[in-house]
């Protein structure tokens, strides 16, 4: 198990997602919690070391530690808005 820590920001994109996409994101941010990371995808460039979860039409970006079980999501918002 990983704890998953959200930061304000990212909840308040979050919270200007309509609710059948918010629910998707939840689900998604749970698969990271219990550590199933299939078809995440790490990033490259200026984001490496950063990986991205797709969540319909929405990416999660964030951040993994392996050291400590530690996931903090970093940003979530529409495809065309993410990078």
């Amino acid at each position: 198990m990983f704890k998953v820590i959200i930061p304000k920001p990212a909840l308040k994109e979050l919270s200007n997602i309509n609710k059948s996409d918010q629910q998707l994101i939840f689900d998604k941010i749970k698969d990271l919690e219990k550590g199933i990371f299939t078809k995440d995808k790490a990033l490259k460039g200026k984001y490496k070391g950063k990986f991205r979860k797709r969540a319909g039409d929405y990416r999660i970006i964030y951040f993994k530690e392996n050291d400590i079980l530690l996931i903090t999501v970093i940003r979530i918002a529409h495809r065309k808005e993410i990078f």
